[in-house]
């Protein structure tokens, strides 16, 4: 699982008939640690309801197909959360 910030929506009109009804966000998973800018966005299956500006938890993979509702679905990464707050406690990790 990732955290991401949604910066962007996908509309595409022709798609594989599994994607439709999907709501298709453009992602940047966030480097929370060091808080690097480097990290490459994403298309991801909206199944929430999250908008732009929004920071979200991602999974991909099979728990991206699996929380899209169907294996066999051509998703590689789904919003499957809303995040309200993020806290890290730095001095953990030194």
């Amino acid at each position: 699982m990732r955290v991401a910030k949604v910066i962007g929506n996908i509309w595409a009109t022709r798609k594989e008939d599994r994607l439709s009804g999907l709501k298709l966000l453009l992602v940047k998973p966030l480097n929370v640690l060091d808080e690097k800018d480097d990290l490459l966005p994403m298309v991801a299956a909206d199944i929430i309801g999250a908008g732009v500006g929004e920071t979200v938890l991602v999974v991909s993979g099979s728990s991206a197909r699996s929380a899209a509702g169907d294996m066999n679905i051509p998703v590689d990464a789904s919003v499957v959360g809303i995040v309200d707050d993020l806290e890290i406690d730095k001095s953990v990790l030194e």
